[in-house]
């Protein structure tokens, strides 16, 4: 058969020693998987291998290449080749709209059509899988969405992370206004994903592993070569099952499971958390030897003259993004806790300060070669002295705004 791997018998496996066959209960919905990432080598790879272990799969593909041209082009294949080929115009000169506007019938007409069991969606290299799992699910009568899958070759790892280049340079923006980079975007893709899909690189070493590992350490890590083991291992992943809601849940920066600390084979993580605000016009100061100060950094932070907005901190490729990211609980009225989804809520519990609430500093700094203690340095260094802290928010409030161009752009 075109498209299957020779070299194991890991097609012959299925539903036998290598994957029994039992799935996400899709009570009667297609099936649809995501793969993701800006690997394109490393996800090809792995979408091949579910076409080839899953029968009754078919993997779409929407090529963004072609939008400069007015159009994306579609093509639906299984593991003998191509099925169909089609395209679809631009929607509001943004490529990725037209595959969200594109996608979603093409896969109701596989729900129809009766013997597709996997459908598979390749997502194009910058193409970041939330807006497409969430667009999916909405059609939640006839689909469901069993999985996000994330394919990562590690010897590429640090080298895309650390990649301050924007998407258009590399031509890979989606639209004419796309301002994304390499880094965040590769950043995002890898981190929203439970399950990471794994190429067997021979340039990898102990250091790309380990930080793959500790950027996101809750990830189900699968092989995507290898016998039939892996084969299944990599086809019960992409029927596992997967929720939404959760998922953005922990995308806020409020409730995100942010690494732990850990240190090993050259990388470290260092977790950095005070209950006490920072001065605005230090910590601004500070932006750019913090920023560069690891390969990867995130969490949620508190200005003294914003007590009430819980502020996001991401940065990746050398560049960071300081966002609102709405109230701080311990800033509302206790009615609106009501419609607070539940992990924030536990999240809140594990962080509550009796004077301050949920507000915190909460910053997660990973990358190899990792100096911890100037980076606790020069935090520490921004925060209010005891002599301002003791002052109290009124005097706070009137602190030089050093954040508003930042936040208001």
């Amino acid at each position: 058969m075109a498209g299957r791997d020779d070299s194991d018998d890991s097609y012959d496996s299925y539903g036998k020693d290598s994957y029994d066959g039992r799935a996400y209960d899709t009570d009667g919905r297609l099936a649809v998987a995501i793969v993701c990432g800006l690997h394109a080598d490393a996800r090809r790879a792995a979408v091949r291998r579910l076409l080839g272990t899953v029968p009754g799969s078919v993997a779409l593909h929407h090529d963004l290449s072609t939008a400069g041209r007015g159009t994306v082009v579609r093509t639906v294949r299984d593991a003998t080749g191509p099925l169909s080929r089609g395209e679809a115009p631009l929607v509001n000169d943004c490529a990725c709209c037209a595959l969200r506007e594109d996608l979603v019938p093409e896969l109701e007409r596989l729900a129809d059509g009766g013997p597709t069991r996997l459908a598979i969606v390749e997502l194009w290299d910058s193409v970041e899988p939330r807006a497409v799992a969430e667009a999916v699910a909405a059609h939640g009568e006839r689909l469901v969405v069993t999985s996000v899958l994330t394919a990562v070759d590690p010897a590429l790892l640090l080298p895309y992370l650390g990649n301050g280049d924007d998407l258009s340079a590399a031509g890979l923006a989606a639209a004419a206004s796309d301002r994304r980079t390499i880094a965040d975007t590769w950043a995002r893709q890898l981190e929203y994903a439970p399950v990471l899909a794994v190429a067997d690189s021979p340039l990898a070493d102990d250091e790309d592993r380990a930080l793959l590992a500790q950027l996101h350490p809750t990830a189900r890590q699968v092989r995507i070569d290898g016998g039939a083991a892996s084969a299944g291992e990599l086809a019960a992943a992409a029927l596992a099952g997967f929720d939404v809601d959760e998922a953005a849940a922990r995308q806020h920066p409020a409730c995100a499971l942010l690494p732990q600390e850990a240190d090993a084979c050259g990388v470290g993580t260092y977790v950095w958390h005070r209950a006490r605000p920072f001065h605005p016009e230090r910590l601004y100061r500070a932006l750019e030897d913090l920023t560069c100060a690891a390969a990867r950094s995130r969490g949620r932070f508190w200005l003294a003259d914003r007590p009430d907005t819980l502020l996001a901190w991401d940065a990746a490729g050398g560049a960071l993004c300081v966002e609102s990211a709405g109230p701080w609980l311990a800033s509302l009225p206790d009615a609106a806790w009501e419609t607070v989804p539940p992990l924030r809520r536990v999240a809140v519990a594990l962080d509550w300060h009796p004077e301050h609430g949920d507000r915190c500093q909460h910053l997660v700094f990973t990358s190899p070669g990792l100096d911890r203690g100037q980076i606790e340095l020069l935090l520490d260094s921004c925060l209010l002295t005891d002599a301002e802290y003791a002052a109290g928010r009124l005097a706070w409030k009137r602190l030089p705004p050093a954040f508003d161009s930042l936040l208001e752009a």
